[in-house]
């Protein structure tokens, strides 16, 4: 099953020809071979006082225009949809009431499956499919208790963080939406709410990054191109390693740190990136020559899931639960130069995650750093409500402890490996007993 979000709104030139592409692979694939689900807005203006339908009518009138008839509607708005709104929407899009949705606002995005499964469009998908006869009963079972428990859990707060994203494009927080879903994902397991503070490091410098940087329990340096911030990224993660603060660093941030521990550490104090300084005399972070040869589609970026050869004994291997080898997504072109893995190594910086067949360093980390860890992927992209990302998952966890270091807090390492040993995955067919078990405990805490 493949699944196709298309943004925007029907009629804008930008998303006209994806629409039409649409309509042609219904034709191609026939009856019963594609679900057309419109997400449209319920107007409700104050000064009325109820809920208006013609717009969203209007609307999907434009895509049937198109040639494209949903077979189920969802309705935005903040409150929920009266019946009355719906049998009009319903009677003028030629949908049955059933299939006619109240998505609105809610007190998380995750309720939302349970209130698509309330109204019954989970068979009603399965219908219009045709796919009743592939349909595992207990493995739904199953899959639909667990995230039951999931939801409960929501609700469970114990601790609380602050956590710092510190980039360039905080102004327009989606450039980061993929981070703050998997720290909301680790939250949830922990029992943790979390916090998220945004530091624009185009006005961080070493005179002020302890005040930009107060109050926080970790910071995250995401990914990012050019050389407006990366001082101020910089900063930050020199304040981390020298203060024992939590830090996670992303792709950009992985190579900041590798530069940062160069200048500061190794007594490199010229060390940069060639994409930040093509004429630096000390390049740690660059091109490998085997990358420039690269032509064709996508050049000399490393793209999609890679391999990650992991070493023993590193605070990434247990986080993992040492396995020898996981496979991550990847995006960036600048590397670590394998000159100058000797003497980044040789003071103290461990490279726990390594490329099989080449010399390409993918995880970084500090052994006498309660968590100070690094990747050149992008780990977010992986994280799953109910399957946590491990490294995410361990900067939660640390945080949580650099929070109330007067309390029997589990460290980083430590309450990651409980929490993902729970969240395994499992045959064993005694599981959704145990999930109803706990689902009951839980509600009993809350």
């Amino acid at each position: 099953m493949v699944i196709v979000e298309i943004g925007g709104t029907v009629g804008d030139v930008e998303n006209a020809y994806f629409l039409e592409a649409m309509r042609e692979l219904a034709y191609e694939e026939g009856p019963n071979s594609v679900c057309f689900v419109a997400l449209t807005y319920v107007l409700e203006p104050k000064t009325l006082g109820e809920q208006k339908s013609k717009a969203a009518q209007l609307g999907i009138k434009r895509l049937m225009e198109l040639g494209i008839q949903p077979h189920i509607i969802a309705c935005r708005a903040d409150n929920p949809v009266s019946e009355k709104v719906r049998q009009k929407i319903a009677q003028y899009t030629n949908v049955p009431m059933e299939r006619v949705f109240s998505m609105h606002d809610c007190e998380s995005i995750y309720v939302i499956p349970g209130m698509l499964r309330e109204a019954g469009l989970d068979f009603e998908v399965i219908r219009l499919l045709e796919l009743d006869r592939r349909v595992d009963l207990m493995h739904e079972r199953k899959a639909w208790l667990e995230w039951c428990d999931f939801v409960d859990r929501i609700k469970i707060v114990r601790h609380e963080v602050k956590i710092g994203i510190t980039g360039k494009y905080t102004s327009l927080r989606d450039s980061y939406a993929s981070i703050i879903h998997a720290l909301e994902h680790s939250g949830v397991h922990l029992a943790t709410q979390v916090h998220i503070e945004w530091i624009d490091t185009s006005t961080v410098t070493d005179a002020n990054v302890a005040e930009k940087l107060a109050g926080l329990h970790g910071i995250i340096v995401p990914g990012g191109f050019g050389v407006r911030g990366t001082n101020g990224k910089m900063a930050c993660i020199r304040y981390a390693r020298e203060n024992r603060l939590p830090f996670l660093g992303i792709c950009f941030g992985f190579q900041l740190a590798v530069i940062e521990f160069a200048r500061h550490v190794c007594s490199l104090p010229h060390a940069n990136s060639s994409e930040l300084d093509p004429q630096s005399k000390t390049t740690v972070i660059d091109i490998l020559p085997e990358q420039k040869k690269i032509e064709g589609l996508g050049g000399n970026m490393r793209l999609g899931g890679k391999d990650v050869i992991l070493t023993e004994n590193t605070i990434t291997w247990r986080l993992f639960g040492q396995k020898s080898s996981v496979r991550m997504r990847f995006r960036h072109r600048f590397e670590v130069v394998p000159e100058f893995i000797e003497v980044l190594t040789r003071h103290g910086l461990v490279f726990s995650g390594k490329a099989p067949d080449h010399p390409i360093m993918q995880v970084l980390e500090l052994p006498d750093h309660p968590y100070f860890l690094g990747t050149q992927a992008h780990p977010c992209l992986t994280s799953k409500p109910l399957r946590p990302q491990p490294l995410f998952l361990g900067l939660v966890a640390a945080a949580r402890k650099f929070a109330y270091p007067a309390q029997d807090i589990p460290n980083a390492v430590s309450a990651a490996e409980i929490i993902l040993k729970q969240t395994s995955p499992s045959d064993n067919a005694a599981d959704g007993e145990k999930l109803c078990q706990t689902r009951k405990k839980i509600k009993a805490r809350s």
